[in-house]
């Protein structure tokens, strides 16, 4: 099982999420932006790179949020969300092609990928 991050980031009580890009696997569904855990790599410092790697912030990862499973066609996944608070930079897309703020109620009306489904539903609970 492959091990991946997400960041719950909240502004103004919308969150950030992002569209996958047309050379991405999964192109075009929704997503709590991060990514895969390197070798030797905390959960934490993870999420740090993944998020100025594609999105340009720097960022402080704060308390775990939630874990979810899911199973693709290419593979198993474990996504291990934090809450995040962006300290630094623009965001400037270099994986997805676009970004939104919306409130949890709104995360419904976007095609997010399976695994964050559980998340996206933790969010619209609390």
């Amino acid at each position: 099982m492959r091990i991946v991050t997400a960041a719950i980031i909240e502004k103004d009580g919308k969150y950030l999420i992002a569209r996958r890009g047309p050379l991405s696997k999964l192109a075009g569904q929704w997503e709590f932006p991060g990514g895969k855990v390197e070798e030797n790599e905390t959960l934490q410092e993870c999420l740090k790179r993944e998020l100025l790697e594609e999105l340009s912030i720097d960022v402080v990862v704060g308390d775990h949020f939630h874990s979810s499973d899911y199973n693709y066609e290419h593979g198993s996944f474990r996504i291990e969300s934090f809450k995040v608070i962006i300290t630094g930079g623009e965001i400037i897309l270099k994986d997805h092609d676009i970004y939104k703020w919306v409130s949890a109620n709104e995360l419904d009306l976007y095609p997010l990928l399976p695994a964050d489904i559980p998340i996206a539903t933790k969010l619209k609970s609390k």
